[in-house]
C-alpha cells in the first residue's frame, strides 16, 4: 500500500540519525547554529563552488557540479586551438542537442540514484518546467528521495512545500523544521528562510544568527537584512562589520578570472 506523502516524510525522518529524529523532535540550537560545512570544490578548477545557483552548473552526462567559469571557459586541444564542438568540460560528452535529450539524461541519472538529478526532476514537476507536467505529489516524492540520497537543497524544497501548501497541507512548523534540516547541512537559501521566519515573529537575535551564518556563506540578501536590523536597532555596528568581512572573505575565496568572465557574458551579477 502506498503511504500518504506526510507519512512518507515522517518515515524518512525516522530513518535519519539512527531513527532518533522526526518532525516532532526539536533540533538543538547547538546543532542549528554551528558553522555549516562549506560547498564542495569545482572538480575542474578545484576552487570552492559558489553557493548561488547561477554560479554552478549541473552536468546530466556525468553527474558533476561544476562552476560557471569552467562551463564558460573555452576548451583547447594540445596545440592550443579552441575546440569548436561543445562538450562537457569534465567528461567530454557532447552537450544535449535539445531539452528532450537533456531530460532523458537527467532521468537516467535519477534512476542511478543521483541526488541532484532527482532533486532537479522534483523542481521541474513542482513548477511544470521543461515539458514536465505540474505535479506536486510527484515533486514531493522526488524531493523525499533526493533527501534520502543526500541532497540538502531537497529539504529546503520540502520546507517550501509546507510553507506554501504545495502538495501538502500548509504547516509553518513543519516548514521551519525542514528548513532547519537543510540549513544545518549547508543550504544557504534555507538559512536565509529561517532568518526571515524568525524576523517575522520578532525573534531578532535568532534572525541575526541565521543571517550572520548565511552572509558568511555568500548570501547577499542576508547581508542586507543585517543592515536593516542595524538600522532598526536590533543589531549593532560590529555585527554588520563581521558579516561584511565574512561575506568579502567568501567572495575572495570563490572568485577567478574565468568566473568573472562568465558573469560578464551572462549579465547575471550573482556575486
Amino acid at each position: 500500500m502506498t503511504l500518504p506523502l506526510d507519512k512518507k516524510l515522517a518515515s524518512v525522518m525516522g530513518n535519519l540519525d539512527g531513527g532518533t529524529r522526526d518532525t516532532d523532535n526539536n533540533i538543538s540550537d547547538e546543532e542549528l547554529f554551528k558553522q555549516p560545512p562549506p560547498y564542495k570544490d569545482c572538480p575542474i578548477c578545484l576552487l570552492r563552488l559558489p553557493t548561488h545557483e547561477l554560479g554552478i552548473v549541473y552536468k546530466s552526462c556525468c553527474g558533476k557540479m561544476i562552476c560557471s567559469g569552467c562551463e564558460y571557459a573555452p576548451v583547447k586541444d594540445h596545440n592550443g586551438k579552441v575546440i569548436i564542438d561543445e562538450k562537457c568540460p569534465f567528461c567530454r560528452t557532447a552537450i544535449p542537442g535539445s531539452a528532450d535529450e537533456y531530460n532523458k539524461r537527467l532521468m537516467k541519472r535519477a534512476k542511478l540514484a543521483d541526488a541532484e538529478a532527482t532533486r532537479s526532476l522534483g523542481h521541474y514537476y513542482s513548477d511544470g518546467l521543461d515539458g514536465f507536467p505540474q505535479d506536486y505529489d510527484k515533486a514531493l516524492e522526488l524531493f523525499i528521495r533526493a533527501g534520502e540520497l543526500g541532497s540538502t537543497k531537497a529539504y529546503n524544497n520540502i520546507g517550501y512545500a509546507y510553507s506554501s501548501g504545495r502538495g501538502v497541507e500548509m504547516d509553518k512548523n513543519k516548514a521551519k523544521y525542514y528548513y532547519e534540516l537543510a540549513a544545518i547541512k549547508g543550504c544557504v537559501s534555507a538559512r536565509y528562510n529561517l532568518g526571515i521566519y524568525e524576523k517575522r515573529v520578532g525573534n531578532w537575535e535568532r534572525a541575526l544568527k541565521h543571517y550572520m551564518i548565511s552572509a558568511g556563506s555568500g548570501c547577499a540578501s542576508s547581508l542586507k537584512e543585517i543592515q536593516k536590523l542595524y538600522a532598526s536597532g536590533h543589531a549593532i555596528k560590529d555585527d554588520y562589520t563581521k558579516a561584511l568581512r565574512a561575506y568579502q572573505a567568501y567572495l575572495a575565496e570563490i572568485k577567478s578570472v574565468e568566473r568573472n568572465k562568465a558573469v560578464i557574458a551572462s549579465g547575471d551579477r550573482y556575486y
